[in-house]
């Protein structure tokens, strides 16, 4: 075994399923008890720790991670360059701070619950300049300073009028949301100015420690589910995951608990930010998993397409989050498991999330964009995502595209541990790639993209055999703005017409039915 007590226990991560965990325990101590004076290894530490918390082979290996997790914001204290903390894949990490451009509503809920770890960056905001138009509008006086003082002190403005205890930050956002605008309206006044905040990471708060509450732990006695054990044709067919709604109070813990954990990683998503408090389910995956999931409110939605997000939670752990853009029974999924997590039962996470929408959401087509298997994205490029979902079943949809896979496992079977080029993945990035259920209308989506569709409407003014279809169905009109854009979706899956002119106008090759064809057939 390695002499470095860090890489021993990464080491372990592989070993899920060993009759002997005394060792494991005994790791677990060694590096608990010892002192890191360097912000890598410390990093490396954390990691390793967090998925143990998350993939535990016995509840002593979770007692021992979640209590070593719990001492980081004393461990980090002791470092002196804190820089290295900074970093996406890393952020988060109990008494580090980061700063980030986070947007209008976002900001508005960190400031609201962290008020005095949360402030403008002033030392690296370079934007000062935009705060004069909007300042003027509730600072009036400050018309004989800034249009025409060089190096106008704004800093020194708001530190004037901001009441003794409050930040910049809480006293500026409060100013905008008082201002006689829409919620849009003020989102973008905010967001103009483009600032930089400094948030400063507590104990209680961090990744280090923030866990979604469950009831059972699930402990890896076997070793860990691989992709080749998983069949995604019979992940889809199976019974039903247990689902239940959110009460109120459990609803705002949990959506709280998921905005923090993506803007810690400098991420925002856009239903993470709007999400419809009323509506928030929750999934029992097995093996330890939990899904929370939700729609948008009716003032969020998209114009076509359904909008529904997620998180996933390994024994409480976020493991990384979800988005679902359905049209019809058509889905485009992006999914993103957290850097920490990518040595755990991915595939078999990825196939319980498509099991869960097809469930929810009646969806029997789903579709992966190029950019989550590497266009403009080193990061899938560097991890191979082409194959991790090419492996599951999907196909690329470009000619091209398929014509190289096909050469690409020929070299596969040929040569066991072949591996595509990295220009050979540059060129499969370029093609969506798509998975039909048995179920499915074979090939009926094959050329189909929203951006097709979206623009071939503007050409065609608004793209009349489209909104014709939606606004003489009532029904559908109501789903689309009511309580839950899983009817809508539902309802669009039977109406023929409707999604005959959406396949047609995105690019495909199904005819338009004549008028008077009946919705349904």
């Amino acid at each position: 075994m390695p002499s470095d007590p860090i890489t021993r226990l990464e080491k372990w991560k592989s070993r899920l399923g060993a009759p002997d965990l005394h060792p494991l325990h005994q790791c677990l101590a060694d590096v608990s008890g010892r002192r890191f004076t360097e912000a890598n290894s410390l990093i490396r530490l954390h990691e390793c720790l967090l998925f143990l918390r998350a993939y535990p082979a016995d509840a002593e290996v979770a007692r021992q991670a979640g209590a070593a997790l719990a001492s980081f914001a004393q461990r980090v204290a002791e470092l002196s360059d804190l820089s290295p903390f900074e970093d996406a894949a890393v952020s988060g990490i109990a008494g580090t701070s980061f700063s980030a451009v986070f947007s209008f509503e976002v900001a508005r809920q960190l400031a609201a619950r962290y008020p005095r770890h949360i402030d403008i960056d002033w030392k690296n905001y370079d934007g000062e300049e935009k705060l004069g138009p909007v300042l003027r509008r509730f600072l009036p006086l400050i018309g004989e300073d800034w249009p025409v003082e060089a190096h106008v002190p704004f800093r020194a403005w708001m530190d004037a009028a901001r009441p003794p205890g409050s930040t910049s930050l809480g006293w500026l956002l409060r100013q905008i949301a008082a201002l006689p605008l829409d919620p849009r309206g003020q989102a973008d006044l905010y967001d103009s100015l483009e600032l930089l905040l400094l948030w400063r990471i507590t104990a209680s708060a961090s990744r280090s420690t923030m866990r979604l509450p469950s009831r059972k732990p699930y402990f890896h006695r076997n070793p860990l589910l691989r992709r080749a054990e998983i069949s995604l044709a019979l992940e889809l067919e199976a019974p039903p995951l247990p689902v239940r709604q959110l009460a109120k109070a459990e609803a705002r813990k949990a959506l709280d608990l998921i905005l923090d954990t993506s803007a810690m990683r400098y991420r925002e998503l856009y239903g993470f930010t709007h999400p419809d408090t009323q509506r928030v389910f929750r999934a029992d995956a097995g093996r330890g998993v939990d899904i929370v999931f939700f729609g948008v409110p009716s003032e969020w939605r998209l114009p076509l397409r359904a909008y529904h997000a997620g998180m996933f939670f390994k024994n409480g752990v976020p493991a990384g989050y979800v988005e679902v853009l359905s049209l019809c029974e058509r889905a485009e999924v992006g999914f993103n498991l957290y850097y920490t997590f990518r040595e755990g039962e991915s595939a078999w996470l990825y196939a319980r999330l498509l099991r869960l929408f097809r469930q929810f959401l009646g969806v029997r087509c789903f579709s992966v964009d190029p950019y989550q298997i590497g266009l403009d994205n080193d990061e899938a490029l560097d991890s191979g995502a082409f194959w991790f979902y090419r492996k599951l079943g999907f196909r690329p949809l470009q000619p091209a595209a398929a014509q190289l896979v096909e050469r690409e496992e020929v070299r596969m079977r040929r040569t066991p541990g072949y591996r595509s080029s990295r220009r050979t993945l540059e060129k499969l990035a370029h093609s969506y790639l798509l998975y039909e259920c048995a179920d499915a209308d074979s090939g009926a989506w094959d050329r189909f993209t929203i951006r097709n569709l979206v623009l071939r409407c503007v050409r065609m003014g608004a793209g009349d055999d489209v909104l014709r279809a939606l606004s003489a169905d009532e029904s559908l009109v109501r789903a689309k703005h009511g309580r839950d854009e899983a009817r809508y979706l539902h309802l669009t899956q039977r109406h023929a017409r409707l999604r005959a002119a959406l396949i047609n106008l995105g690019g495909g090759r199904e005819a338009i039915p004549r008028a008077g064809t009946p919705a349904g057939t």
